[in-house]
C-alpha cells in the first residue's frame, strides 16, 4: 500500500496559517505600518541631525539605512509568537500534524515580507533622501535582500525563547543585537567596500552562506525553544 505523501498537509498548514496572518494583520493594518513609519523616521532624523550635506550624508547612507532596517525589524520582534501564545494557538502548533520548525519557518517569511521587504523596495526612494550614490544601490539592495532574511530568522529564536515571558521587549532586544551585529557588520561593509573600489562580492557571499544556514537551524532552534518555553 503506498504512503500518502506529506507535501499537501504542508503547504495546507503553510495556507492556512498565511491567511490567518493576513487577516489579522488587515484587522490590525496600523500596527503593520508601524515598522516602516520608524525607518522612516530614522532615516529623517539621520539627515537632518547631519544638516543635509550631501556629502556626508552619502558616505554614511549605507550605515543608515542597514540600521534603520535592522530596528524596525526588532520594534515587532516580540510580537512575532506573542500572539499565538496569548490565545493558546501556539499549543496548536505543537500538536498539529506538521513539523513545527515549517510553521515557524512560514511565521518567519511572513514576517519579514511584512517588516523588511516594504523597506526594501522604498529604499532606491530613502536613499535618495540620503544622498545615496546610485552606483551603490544594487549592493545595498543585494545586501538587504540576504541579510534582512537572516535577521528575521536570528530573531525568531530569540522570540521563542522569551514568548512565555511578560514584558519582555527589552530582554528580546538585549538578546537579539548581539546576534544582529555581525549581519550589520557584512551588510553595510559589502557597501563600503564597494565605496573604497573593492570587490563587494566576500561579504555578500558570507552573508549567503548564513542566510542558507539560518534556512536550516534557525527554525529548528526556534522550535525547541518554543516546545521548552510550553513545557
Amino acid at each position: 500500500m503506498s504512503v500518502p505523501s506529506p507535501l499537501p498537509s504542508l503547504w495546507q498548514a503553510s495556507r492556512a496559517l498565511v491567511l490567518r496572518d493576513l487577516r489579522l494583520l488587515w484587522r490590525r493594518r496600523g500596527d503593520a505600518l508601524q515598522p516602516a513609519l520608524f525607518a522612516l523616521l530614522i532615516v529623517v532624523l539621520f539627515a537632518l541631525a547631519l544638516g543635509g550635506h550631501a556629502d556626508t550624508l552619502s558616505l554614511v547612507a549605507p550605515a543608515v539605512m542597514w540600521l534603520a532596517v535592522l530596528l524596525a525589524g526588532l520594534l515587532s520582534l516580540d510580537s512575532l509568537f506573542r500572539g499565538d501564545a496569548d490565545d493558546g494557538s501556539l499549543e496548536q502548533w505543537v500538536l498539529a500534524p506538521v513539523p513545527l520548525a515549517w510553521l515557524v519557518l512560514v511565521r518567519v517569511l511572513l514576517h519579514w515580507v511584512v517588516t523588511a521587504l516594504p523597506l526594501i523596495i522604498a529604499t532606491p526612494l530613502l536613499g535618495e533622501l540620503l544622498h545615496l550614490r546610485h552606483d551603490q544601490l544594487p549592493v545595498l539592495l543585494a545586501s538587504l535582500l540576504l541579510g534582512t532574511p537572516l535577521l528575521s530568522l536570528l530573531g525568531a529564536v530569540v522570540a521563542a525563547l522569551t514568548v512565555n515571558m511578560k514584558r519582555s521587549g527589552i530582554l528580546v532586544a538585549l538578546l537579539a543585537l548581539p546576534l544582529y551585529v555581525p549581519v550589520l557588520v557584512f551588510g553595510a561593509g559589502s557597501v563600503a567596500a564597494g565605496m573604497q573600489g573593492l570587490d563587494p562580492s566576500a561579504p555578500l557571499l558570507l552573508l549567503g552562506a548564513g542566510l542558507v544556514i539560518g534556512l536550516v537551524l534557525a527554525p529548528l532552534a526556534a522550535a525547541a525553544a518554543i516546545r521548552i518555553s510550553l513545557s
